[in-house]
């Protein structure tokens, strides 16, 4: 039987980026991302709805996440869907699902010199590219 999870996302950091370590050691990136969907109701009048989207990264992308990531910058997120369930303290369970980031691409523009953009992931050689005047386009996004 076949199965896919699979989650995309563009849209914009809605805070900074909150960069932990596990007992362990690992470093595990916690993050939030608003997407928006415009439409015409049938009034023809503008409508839009924000969607905000939990994203954790870990080990060397959660690294670089935590690095090059603020509040306000536009990606894009490629990873999969996780559901976590627990009891609260008052009895009541609880549950969340987030996107587990396996690829992220910044998509604003350099601002200052220093933001990387470029695909990060977390099975892949990472270089950091040295005067590199190119912006991303949505069209040079793989999908």
């Amino acid at each position: 039987m076949y199965s896919l999870n699979k989650a995309m996302v563009i849209g914009n950091l809605t805070r900074d980026p909150e960069i932990r370590n596990t007992p362990s050691g690992q470093t595990v990136t916690s993050f939030s991302v608003a997407t928006n969907l415009n439409w015409t109701d049938q009034n023809g009048q503008q409508q839009s709805k924000a969607e905000f989207h939990n994203i954790i990264a870990w080990r060397k992308l959660g690294e670089i996440c935590g690095q090059y990531l603020s509040k306000g910058i536009k990606v894009y997120i490629e990873g999969r869907m996780q559901t976590s369930e627990w009891t609260g303290q008052d009895s009541v369970k609880r549950q969340k699902t987030e996107i587990v980031a396996e690829n992220m691409i910044i998509l604003s523009p350099k601002s200052g010199g220093g933001n990387f953009n470029g695909p990060v992931g977390g099975n892949e050689d990472i270089t950091m590219p040295e005067n590199s005047d190119d912006e991303i386009k949505i069209e040079d996004i793989p999908f």
